[in-house]
C-alpha cells in the first residue's frame, strides 16, 4: 500500500506538474499525512524535489514539489540508411544531448559497433554515466523478431537481416542494465507524430513513410498495432501493378494490379513490389524515363516539380497515385481518420496530398485526411523517446528501491 501511495503521488506530479501537499491530497484522494509520508520517501530516493513555496491563500506558505526530471534518462536511436540519429532525454522528455552522423557502414557488425559508440558519446556529452540510462529504444527498418534475434525485411541495410543480430545490438547497448527495445521505424514515426506532432488526439491513424524504403505505422485506439507477428504495416510486400486503368472510363478509379506485375515468392519480392514501384529509386527512374534533367535523387525531382517543371510534376503525380493505391488498400480495412506522410519523399505533402486525395475519391467511400508530418526527420527519434519514457518511469521507481523499501517498512 505504501508503494501504491508513492506511485499515486508521483504519477500526479508527472501528469499535472508541480503541486503542494494539500493540492496533491485533493487530486489523489489520499490523506495529507499519507501524501506527506509518500513525498518524504520519494524525495529521499531522488524522485521528487522541492521547488519553493506557494504564497497563494492565507496562512503559512506551502512547500511546492515536482517530479525530478533527472532521476533517470532515456536514449532514442534512429538507424537510417544514410544517417544515424541519437538523442538522450530526461524523464520529462527534454533532450539533453543530440548526435547525428552519417551511416557509412557496409556491414552489420560495423553498424552495431557504430551505433554503440555513438550512444556512448551522446550519453557522455550529456554529462551522464552509463548507469543513469534506464531505457533505450532503437528504431530500425524491417520487422524485429526478438525470438530469433533477427530483423526481417530490411534489405537496405547490408547484413542487417543476419540471424542473432538483435541480440548483438541489445548486448552492445545494455550498459549497466539499461532496458533495450528494438522497434520498427515506421511504427515509431507513428508514435512520435501521435505524441508530439500532426496526430495529437487522433485515435486511429496511419503514418506512411516513404524514402529509401517504404513503410507504415498503425495506431488503433491510440495504441500501436503490430499484428500477430509484428509485421503489420509492411506494405512493401503488397502486390503492385499498373495503378490506374488509364483507358477506363472516367470515375472508374483505382483498379487491382495485374497478377503478372509482381514475381511470386517472398525471396523474389525483395525489396518488395510496392517499395520497388514507389520508393526513392523508383522516383528517380521515372524522372529519367521522362527526360527530367538533373534528377539524381528524389529530392531533385521534387525540387524541380516545386519550381514548376512539367515533367517533374508528372512524375510527382504518378508517385501520388501509387501511394494512393497503397492507402486505399489499408483504408478499406482500417478506416483511419488521418494519414500522416513522412520520410524524405512523404515529407513533400504539399505536392502529394492533393493528387492522392483525388485518386482516393474515385475509389473509396471515405477519404481520410492526408497531412504532412510535423516532426520531419525527427519523427522516429521522437517516437523512440516517447516509447522509452513509457517504461522508464516504472523502471526508475524499481531501480531506486522504493518497492523494496516500502515492503520492508
Amino acid at each position: 500500500m505504501r508503494a501504491l501511495n508513492q506511485r499515486l503521488v508521483l504519477d500526479r506530479l508527472r501528469a499535472h506538474g508541480e503541486a503542494t501537499r494539500p493540492r496533491i491530497a485533493a487530486d489523489t484522494g489520499l490523506s495529507k499525512p499519507t501524501v506527506g509520508q509518500a513525498l518524504v520517501d520519494l524525495e529521499q530516493h531522488g524522485l521528487v524535489r522541492t521547488t519553493g513555496r506557494s504564497l497563494a491563500g492565507p496562512g503559512r506558505a506551502a512547500v511546492v514539489y515536482q517530479a525530478a526530471p533527472d532521476a533517470g534518462h532515456v536514449v532514442g536511436v534512429d538507424i537510417g540508411r544514410r544517417v544515424l540519429r541519437i538523442a538522450v532525454a530526461d524523464l520529462e522528455g527534454s533532450i539533453v544531448a543530440r548526435l547525428d552522423e552519417p551511416n557509412r557502414c557496409r556491414s552489420a557488425s560495423a553498424l552495431v559497433r557504430t551505433v554503440s559508440e555513438s550512444v556512448e558519446r551522446a550519453v557522455s556529452s550529456a554529462g551522464l554515466l552509463p548507469h543513469e540510462v534506464v531505457s533505450t529504444v532503437v528504431g530500425t527498418p524491417g520487422v524485429p523478431d526478438p525470438a530469433t534475434g533477427t530483423v526481417h525485411r530490411a534489405p537496405n541495410l547490408p547484413g542487417w537481416e543476419r540471424r542473432g543480430l538483435l541480440h548483438e545490438l541489445a548486448s552492445a547497448l545494455a550498459v549497466a542494465g539499461s532496458d533495450v527495445v528494438v522497434e520498427n521505424d515506421a511504427n515509431l514515426c507513428a508514435v512520435g507524430e501521435h505524441a508530439l506532432g500532426a496526430a495529437l488526439g487522433v485515435d486511429v491513424l496511419v503514418c506512411l513513410t516513404v524514402g529509401t524504403g517504404i513503410g507504415m505505422g498503425l495506431l488503433v485506439d491510440g495504441k500501436l498495432f503490430r499484428g500477430a507477428h509484428g509485421a503489420a504495416g509492411e506494405i512493401a510486400d503488397l502486390p503492385f501493378g499498373p495503378l490506374l486503368d488509364r483507358g477506363a472510363a472516367p470515375g472508374r478509379g483505382l483498379r487491382h494490379p495485374e497478377s503478372t506485375a509482381a514475381p511470386s515468392g517472398a525471396d523474389a519480392r525483395r525489396p518488395g513490389p510496392v517499395e520497388t514501384a514507389a520508393a526513392g529509386q523508383a522516383v528517380v527512374a521515372a524522372a529519367r524515363a521522362r527526360g527530367v534533367p538533373k534528377a539524381r535523387s528524389a529530392k531533385d525531382v521534387f525540387r524541380l516539380a516545386r519550381a514548376g517543371d512539367p515533367r517533374a510534376l508528372a512524375v510527382v503525380e504518378e508517385e501520388a497515385e501509387k501511394l494512393a493505391y497503397v492507402v486505399a488498400a489499408v483504408a478499406a480495412v482500417l478506416d483511419p481518420r488521418l494519414i500522416v506522410l513522412g520520410g524524405g519523399i512523404g515529407g513533400n505533402a504539399d505536392l502529394l496530398a492533393g493528387p492522392m486525395r483525388r485518386a482516393l475519391a474515385t475509389t473509396t467511400p471515405v477519404v481520410p485526411d492526408i497531412v504532412a508530418g510535423r516532426l520531419g526527420e525527427d519523427a522516429v527519434l521522437a517516437g523512440a523517446i516517447a516509447t522509452a519514457l513509457s517504461t522508464a518511469h516504472e523502471l526508475v521507481f524499481d531501480r531506486r528501491g522504493l518497492r523494496r523499501a516500502a515492503g520492508d517498512a
